[in-house]
Protein backbone atom coordinates (compact mmCIF):
# COMPACT_ATOMS: atom_id res chain seq x y z
CA UNK A 1 0.00 0.00 0.00
CA UNK A 2 1.51 3.24 -0.68
CA UNK A 3 1.65 6.03 2.08
CA UNK A 4 0.09 9.00 1.59
CA UNK A 5 1.40 11.96 3.30
CA UNK A 6 -1.07 13.69 5.54
CA UNK A 7 -1.44 17.31 4.68
CA UNK A 8 -1.07 20.02 7.38
CA UNK A 9 -2.20 23.65 7.55
CA UNK A 10 0.58 25.65 7.61
CA UNK A 11 0.94 29.65 7.91
CA UNK A 12 3.34 31.86 7.34
CA UNK A 13 5.35 34.14 9.39
CA UNK A 14 4.12 37.12 8.45
CA UNK A 15 0.62 35.82 9.05
CA UNK A 16 1.12 34.77 12.31
CA UNK A 17 2.75 37.92 13.19
CA UNK A 18 -0.38 39.91 11.72
CA UNK A 19 -2.55 37.64 13.98
CA UNK A 20 -0.54 37.79 17.50
CA UNK A 21 -0.70 41.30 16.89
CA UNK A 22 -4.10 41.45 16.38
CA UNK A 23 -4.98 39.38 19.41
CA UNK A 24 -2.56 41.92 21.66
CA UNK A 25 -4.62 44.81 20.28
CA UNK A 26 -7.57 43.08 21.18
CA UNK A 27 -6.50 42.04 24.58
CA UNK A 28 -5.45 45.52 25.91
CA UNK A 29 -8.99 46.87 24.55
CA UNK A 30 -10.30 44.73 26.55
CA UNK A 31 -8.22 45.68 29.75
CA UNK A 32 -8.58 49.29 29.14
CA UNK A 33 -12.66 49.06 29.11
CA UNK A 34 -12.36 46.89 32.47
CA UNK A 35 -10.20 49.87 33.71
CA UNK A 36 -12.85 52.31 32.81
CA UNK A 37 -15.46 50.68 34.35
CA UNK A 38 -13.41 50.54 37.25
CA UNK A 39 -13.01 53.64 37.37
CA UNK A 40 -16.85 54.20 36.94
CA UNK A 41 -17.48 52.27 39.95
CA UNK A 42 -15.19 54.35 42.19
CA UNK A 43 -16.72 57.61 40.65
CA UNK A 44 -20.27 56.41 41.24
CA UNK A 45 -19.17 55.15 44.77
CA UNK A 46 -18.38 58.80 45.81
CA UNK A 47 -21.28 60.37 44.72
CA UNK A 48 -23.31 58.43 46.48
CA UNK A 49 -21.03 59.01 49.39
CA UNK A 50 -21.53 63.06 48.23
CA UNK A 51 -25.19 62.80 48.50
CA UNK A 52 -25.91 60.78 51.32
CA UNK A 53 -23.33 63.65 53.13
CA UNK A 54 -25.31 66.12 51.70
CA UNK A 55 -28.91 64.39 53.31
CA UNK A 56 -27.52 63.88 56.50
CA UNK A 57 -27.28 60.18 56.56
CA UNK A 58 -23.27 59.28 55.99
CA UNK A 59 -23.25 58.72 59.95
CA UNK A 60 -25.81 56.82 60.69
CA UNK A 61 -25.67 54.32 57.65
CA UNK A 62 -23.56 51.80 59.34
CA UNK A 63 -26.04 51.94 62.76
CA UNK A 64 -29.17 51.45 60.54
CA UNK A 65 -27.68 48.69 59.18
CA UNK A 66 -27.10 47.18 62.50
CA UNK A 67 -30.25 47.90 63.72
CA UNK A 68 -32.53 47.41 60.82
CA UNK A 69 -30.92 45.11 58.36
CA UNK A 70 -29.73 47.75 55.82
CA UNK A 71 -29.35 51.16 55.24
CA UNK A 72 -33.46 51.97 54.43
CA UNK A 73 -36.73 51.29 55.17
CA UNK A 74 -38.83 49.86 52.37
CA UNK A 75 -42.66 48.30 53.14
CA UNK A 76 -40.92 44.49 53.91
CA UNK A 77 -39.58 46.33 57.00
CA UNK A 78 -42.30 48.32 58.39
CA UNK A 79 -45.05 45.22 57.67
CA UNK A 80 -41.86 43.23 59.79
CA UNK A 81 -41.96 45.81 62.57
CA UNK A 82 -45.26 46.75 62.88
CA UNK A 83 -46.70 42.83 63.15
CA UNK A 84 -43.76 42.20 66.10
CA UNK A 85 -44.92 45.51 67.75
CA UNK A 86 -48.50 44.42 67.08
CA UNK A 87 -48.13 40.95 68.85
CA UNK A 88 -46.67 42.80 72.22
CA UNK A 89 -49.70 44.80 72.15
CA UNK A 90 -52.10 41.93 71.96
CA UNK A 91 -49.81 39.97 74.84
CA UNK A 92 -50.14 42.05 77.24
CA UNK A 93 -54.00 42.88 76.77
CA UNK A 94 -54.60 39.51 76.95
CA UNK A 95 -52.58 39.50 80.10
CA UNK A 96 -54.63 41.67 81.60
CA UNK A 97 -57.59 39.95 81.14
CA UNK A 98 -56.09 36.50 82.24
CA UNK A 99 -55.10 38.14 85.63
CA UNK A 100 -57.50 41.14 85.83
CA UNK A 101 -56.28 43.26 88.91
CA UNK A 102 -60.10 44.94 88.83
CA UNK A 103 -63.14 43.95 87.45
CA UNK A 104 -63.43 43.93 83.86
CA UNK A 105 -66.17 45.97 83.42
CA UNK A 106 -64.21 48.56 84.87
CA UNK A 107 -61.06 47.65 82.84
CA UNK A 108 -63.69 48.26 80.08
CA UNK A 109 -65.07 50.95 81.38
CA UNK A 110 -61.75 53.31 82.18
CA UNK A 111 -60.49 52.89 78.72
CA UNK A 112 -63.61 53.90 77.10
CA UNK A 113 -63.75 57.07 78.89
CA UNK A 114 -60.23 57.23 78.36
CA UNK A 115 -60.67 57.32 73.92
CA UNK A 116 -64.05 59.06 74.32
CA UNK A 117 -63.28 61.69 76.38
CA UNK A 118 -67.48 60.62 78.04
CA UNK A 119 -67.36 59.91 81.59
CA UNK A 120 -70.54 58.51 81.73
CA UNK A 121 -70.91 55.01 83.67
CA UNK A 122 -70.67 52.12 81.68
CA UNK A 123 -73.97 49.81 82.83
CA UNK A 124 -73.16 46.76 81.59
CA UNK A 125 -70.50 44.17 81.46
CA UNK A 126 -68.01 43.36 79.18
CA UNK A 127 -66.83 40.46 78.23
CA UNK A 128 -62.83 39.25 78.06
CA UNK A 129 -62.67 39.75 74.31
CA UNK A 130 -64.33 43.07 74.28
CA UNK A 131 -62.13 44.44 77.15
CA UNK A 132 -58.99 42.87 75.17
CA UNK A 133 -59.83 44.60 72.25
CA UNK A 134 -60.98 47.88 74.18
CA UNK A 135 -57.42 47.54 75.37
CA UNK A 136 -55.72 47.07 72.08
CA UNK A 137 -57.45 50.37 70.62
CA UNK A 138 -56.63 52.47 73.61
CA UNK A 139 -52.39 51.89 73.53
CA UNK A 140 -53.18 52.00 69.51
CA UNK A 141 -54.22 55.65 69.60
CA UNK A 142 -51.58 56.29 72.37
CA UNK A 143 -48.14 55.39 70.13
CA UNK A 144 -50.04 56.83 67.22
CA UNK A 145 -51.23 59.89 68.31
CA UNK A 146 -47.86 60.32 70.88
CA UNK A 147 -44.72 58.07 68.80
CA UNK A 148 -45.25 58.11 65.43
CA UNK A 149 -47.38 61.58 64.83
CA UNK A 150 -44.72 63.04 67.09
CA UNK A 151 -41.08 63.26 66.33
CA UNK A 152 -39.84 61.67 69.67
CA UNK A 153 -36.76 62.96 69.16
CA UNK A 154 -35.72 63.72 73.46
CA UNK A 155 -36.84 62.94 76.80
CA UNK A 156 -38.69 66.68 76.76
CA UNK A 157 -42.21 66.46 75.96
CA UNK A 158 -42.37 70.21 75.02
CA UNK A 159 -39.07 69.78 72.92
CA UNK A 160 -40.89 67.26 71.03
CA UNK A 161 -43.44 69.49 70.39
CA UNK A 162 -41.63 72.51 68.77
CA UNK A 163 -39.54 69.85 66.97
CA UNK A 164 -43.27 68.25 65.51
CA UNK A 165 -43.90 71.63 64.69
CA UNK A 166 -40.28 73.06 63.07
CA UNK A 167 -40.45 69.54 60.96
CA UNK A 168 -44.30 70.63 60.00
CA UNK A 169 -43.43 74.06 58.81
CA UNK A 170 -40.65 73.07 57.02
CA UNK A 171 -42.72 70.45 55.30
CA UNK A 172 -45.16 72.61 53.95
CA UNK A 173 -42.50 74.83 52.37
CA UNK A 174 -39.60 72.29 50.98
CA UNK A 175 -40.63 68.66 51.54
CA UNK A 176 -37.25 67.83 50.65
CA UNK A 177 -35.68 70.08 52.90
CA UNK A 178 -38.32 68.90 55.29
CA UNK A 179 -36.44 64.93 55.31
CA UNK A 180 -33.19 65.81 55.44
CA UNK A 181 -33.70 68.37 58.50
CA UNK A 182 -35.69 65.19 59.94
CA UNK A 183 -32.93 62.71 59.36
CA UNK A 184 -30.39 64.59 60.86
CA UNK A 185 -32.62 65.38 63.30
CA UNK A 186 -33.08 61.57 64.60
CA UNK A 187 -29.77 61.10 63.89
CA UNK A 188 -29.06 62.56 67.48
CA UNK A 189 -31.73 61.24 69.00
CA UNK A 190 -32.47 59.75 72.40
CA UNK A 191 -31.66 56.00 72.24
CA UNK A 192 -34.76 54.92 74.54
CA UNK A 193 -37.68 57.26 76.28
CA UNK A 194 -36.83 57.49 79.82
CA UNK A 195 -39.79 55.92 82.28
CA UNK A 196 -40.67 59.70 83.49
CA UNK A 197 -41.57 60.62 79.98
CA UNK A 198 -43.20 57.17 79.29
CA UNK A 199 -45.18 57.90 82.65
CA UNK A 200 -46.16 61.07 81.47
CA UNK A 201 -47.81 60.11 78.31
CA UNK A 202 -49.51 57.37 79.68
CA UNK A 203 -51.15 60.03 82.68
CA UNK A 204 -52.10 61.90 79.89
CA UNK A 205 -53.40 59.88 77.37
CA UNK A 206 -55.04 56.83 79.50
CA UNK A 207 -55.55 58.76 83.34
CA UNK A 208 -58.34 57.07 83.84
CA UNK A 209 -56.62 53.52 82.50
CA UNK A 210 -53.91 54.37 84.92
CA UNK A 211 -55.48 54.45 88.05
CA UNK A 212 -57.47 51.42 87.43
CA UNK A 213 -54.90 49.35 86.49
CA UNK A 214 -51.90 49.36 88.63
CA UNK A 215 -48.53 49.48 87.04
CA UNK A 216 -49.72 50.10 83.87
CA UNK A 217 -46.15 52.05 83.24
CA UNK A 218 -43.69 49.39 83.92
CA UNK A 219 -46.03 46.81 82.34
CA UNK A 220 -46.14 49.09 78.94
CA UNK A 221 -43.02 50.30 78.97
CA UNK A 222 -41.43 47.63 76.33
CA UNK A 223 -44.21 48.25 74.14
CA UNK A 224 -43.58 52.22 74.28
CA UNK A 225 -39.73 51.06 73.85
CA UNK A 226 -40.39 49.27 70.36
CA UNK A 227 -43.18 51.57 69.39
CA UNK A 228 -40.11 54.12 69.67
CA UNK A 229 -37.62 52.57 67.93
CA UNK A 230 -40.74 51.63 65.37
CA UNK A 231 -41.17 55.64 64.85
CA UNK A 232 -37.35 55.90 64.39
CA UNK A 233 -37.35 53.62 61.45
CA UNK A 234 -40.26 55.21 60.22
CA UNK A 235 -38.49 59.16 60.88
CA UNK A 236 -35.25 58.34 60.61
CA UNK A 237 -34.05 56.17 58.39
CA UNK A 238 -33.33 56.61 54.53
CA UNK A 239 -36.15 55.89 52.04
CA UNK A 240 -36.61 56.26 48.67
CA UNK A 241 -38.95 58.34 48.97
CA UNK A 242 -37.14 61.88 49.85
CA UNK A 243 -40.26 63.99 49.84
CA UNK A 244 -42.72 62.49 51.88
CA UNK A 245 -43.11 60.70 55.63
CA UNK A 246 -45.22 58.88 57.69
CA UNK A 247 -48.03 59.00 59.96
CA UNK A 248 -50.54 56.91 61.85
CA UNK A 249 -54.24 56.11 61.63
CA UNK A 250 -56.77 55.35 64.20
CA UNK A 251 -60.37 55.13 63.05
CA UNK A 252 -63.05 56.08 65.68
CA UNK A 253 -64.73 53.48 67.41
CA UNK A 254 -68.31 53.44 66.27
CA UNK A 255 -67.63 55.17 62.88
CA UNK A 256 -68.49 53.66 59.50
CA UNK A 257 -66.82 50.93 58.53
CA UNK A 258 -65.23 50.94 55.01
CA UNK A 259 -64.04 46.98 55.04
CA UNK A 260 -62.13 47.70 51.54
CA UNK A 261 -60.13 50.00 53.27
CA UNK A 262 -58.74 48.60 56.08
CA UNK A 263 -57.58 44.96 57.20
CA UNK A 264 -60.30 43.00 59.16
CA UNK A 265 -59.56 40.66 61.92
CA UNK A 266 -62.45 38.05 61.81
CA UNK A 267 -65.18 38.16 59.19
CA UNK A 268 -67.70 41.33 58.83
CA UNK A 269 -70.62 39.33 58.51
CA UNK A 270 -73.03 42.37 57.51
CA UNK A 271 -70.54 43.95 55.47
CA UNK A 272 -70.86 40.47 53.52
CA UNK A 273 -74.53 41.01 53.55
CA UNK A 274 -74.33 44.50 51.96
CA UNK A 275 -75.35 46.02 55.31
CA UNK A 276 -73.20 48.87 57.12
CA UNK A 277 -71.33 48.04 59.96
CA UNK A 278 -69.33 50.22 62.27
CA UNK A 279 -66.02 50.36 64.20
CA UNK A 280 -65.55 48.17 66.84
CA UNK A 281 -61.82 48.92 67.69
CA UNK A 282 -58.74 49.37 66.00
CA UNK A 283 -56.31 46.60 67.41
CA UNK A 284 -53.42 47.92 65.08
CA UNK A 285 -53.01 51.87 64.06
CA UNK A 286 -52.94 51.89 60.54
CA UNK A 287 -50.04 54.14 58.27
CA UNK A 288 -50.32 56.69 55.38
CA UNK A 289 -47.27 58.47 53.89
CA UNK A 290 -48.02 61.64 53.35
CA UNK A 291 -46.13 63.66 50.72
CA UNK A 292 -47.52 67.54 50.06
CA UNK A 293 -50.92 67.75 49.49
CA UNK A 294 -51.36 64.44 48.73
CA UNK A 295 -52.02 61.63 51.57
CA UNK A 296 -51.38 57.63 50.75
CA UNK A 297 -52.80 54.75 52.45
CA UNK A 298 -49.77 52.34 52.40
CA UNK A 299 -51.21 49.09 50.75
CA UNK A 300 -49.09 46.76 53.40
CA UNK A 301 -49.85 48.83 56.61
CA UNK A 302 -53.60 48.98 56.61
CA UNK A 303 -54.88 49.76 60.09
CA UNK A 304 -56.59 46.58 62.03
CA UNK A 305 -59.96 46.75 63.03
CA UNK A 306 -62.58 44.25 64.55
CA UNK A 307 -65.75 44.98 63.64
CA UNK A 308 -69.08 46.04 65.84
CA UNK A 309 -70.88 42.54 64.79
CA UNK A 310 -67.98 40.51 65.65
CA UNK A 311 -67.74 41.81 69.12
CA UNK A 312 -70.94 41.56 69.99
CA UNK A 313 -70.74 37.96 69.47
CA UNK A 314 -68.90 37.60 72.05
CA UNK A 315 -70.93 39.44 74.70
CA UNK A 316 -72.96 42.73 75.34
CA UNK A 317 -71.46 45.49 73.55
CA UNK A 318 -73.77 48.71 72.56
CA UNK A 319 -74.51 48.70 68.76
CA UNK A 320 -74.50 52.17 67.19
CA UNK A 321 -77.42 52.92 65.59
Amino acid sequence: MAYIPQQIDVVSGEQYRYALTNFRIAHEKVEEQRRQLEEQEKQVALLRARIALLEGTANDEQQESRNHGGSSVDDFSIKNAASQLERSINRWAADVVRAPPSPLSDIYGAALRDISGSYDHVPYDASPMQVQNILRHAMSEVIGSEIINNLVVTNSSEANVQLTRIHEHLFARNPVVACVWRRQTFSAAVETCDPEMTAAILAETLPALTKVIGGLTNNTAPILASAYTFSRMLHGSPSSSTDAFYRSFVPELGSILYPRQIELVRRCLKSERGEQDRVGATIFPGLVKVTRGTVTATEQNQETVICECALASSGNVPMQG
